[in-house]
């Protein structure tokens, strides 16, 4: 089987970082925690599990040392998280290490200062994801819009400012931000927060889309960037498949096909790919 890999694929920088600070953290301290999965990778996390990396809910699973040194490190995961919950870390007596991802920080910190500004806040997401849930808390009454449906409920007149969840496809936040742009308002400003990284895996998934009979995106179902991969390679008319890894691989996939393409989400370790393409190559 003919396998072609996208030129951009695979872990991001913000993914990186905060792996390795949590890496670094393990060696120096004894009990460290992450309020929910550091990335959306099960694989990634078990590892990070395995050297004793504890994932919990909420603070209250989280015992208070007797001991100064024995202090819980909470680890904010790459997702961000709203500031109330920083504050309730710090009141609690732990240590707090943020592994937010920068541009995530950015998109929090633009949710504070279009507050401030006067403007009703938009952001094109989705309102279940982790990030758009944080970053919903960096002001009052923020709406999230994740489809057409949704733009009813926005104020009839008055001035807007619209952001976007930082793994969101540029074709979708451009054409939610459209109609929201036909209701007429006095004033819309629209600042684009999606990750360049993220722009350029759909962009190089796309250009793989002409050469090949069949796509695989790998990562995990709960990645939102690695479900835009999907959903971008199967409007390009090509059969795709959304899998987190070879175990997942079924034969009628590829019957009679020449050609397979694999690009993979942001949250997608390399041995992944790499074990996907050889055992691919050689079916």
């Amino acid at each position: 089987m003919k396998v072609l890999v996208a030129k951009k694929l695979g872990f991001c920088f913000g993914v990186e970082h905060a792996i390795d600070m949590a890496q670094k953290l393990l060696v120096e301290r004894k009990k460290v925690y992450c309020l929910g999965p550091l990335i959306h990778n099960s694989q990634v996390v078990e590892r990070l599990a395995h050297q004793g990396l504890q994932v919990v809910e909420n603070l209250e699973q989280i015992t208070p040392a007797a001991d100064e040194k024995d202090t819980p490190t909470v680890l904010i995961r790459s997702h961000g998280c709203r500031p109330e919950l920083l504050q309730k870390i710090k009141a609690k007596g732990f240590q707090l290490v943020d592994a937010t991802c920068i541009l995530v920080k950015r998109a929090q910190k633009l949710v504070q200062e279009l507050h401030q500004q006067g403007y009703q806040v938009i952001v094109v997401g989705d309102p279940n994801h982790p990030e758009v849930q944080g970053v919903v808390g960096y002001a009052p009454e923020v709406i999230v819009v994740n489809g057409e449906e949704d733009i009813s409920r926005l104020p009839p007149h008055g001035r807007l400012a619209v952001i976007s969840q930082t793994t969101h496809s540029a074709e979708d936040f451009g054409r939610l931000v459209g109609y929201i742009a036909t209701r007429g308002y006095e004033e819309m400003k629209v600042v684009n927060t999606i990750c360049r990284e993220t722009a350029r895996r759909q962009a190089s998934a796309v250009e793989l889309c002409r050469l090949v009979d069949v796509m695989f995106v790998l990562g995990s179902r709960h990645s939102a960037n690695t479900g835009e991969l999907a959903q971008l390679c199967r409007r390009k008319g090509v059969d795709t498949y959304h899998l987190q890894d070879w175990q997942e691989f079924k034969p009628q996939y590829v019957v009679g096909k020449g050609t397979a393409g694999i690009t993979a989400g942001a949250s997608t370790p390399g041995w992944i790919i790499q074990e996907f393409a050889e055992n691919l190559q050689h079916f």
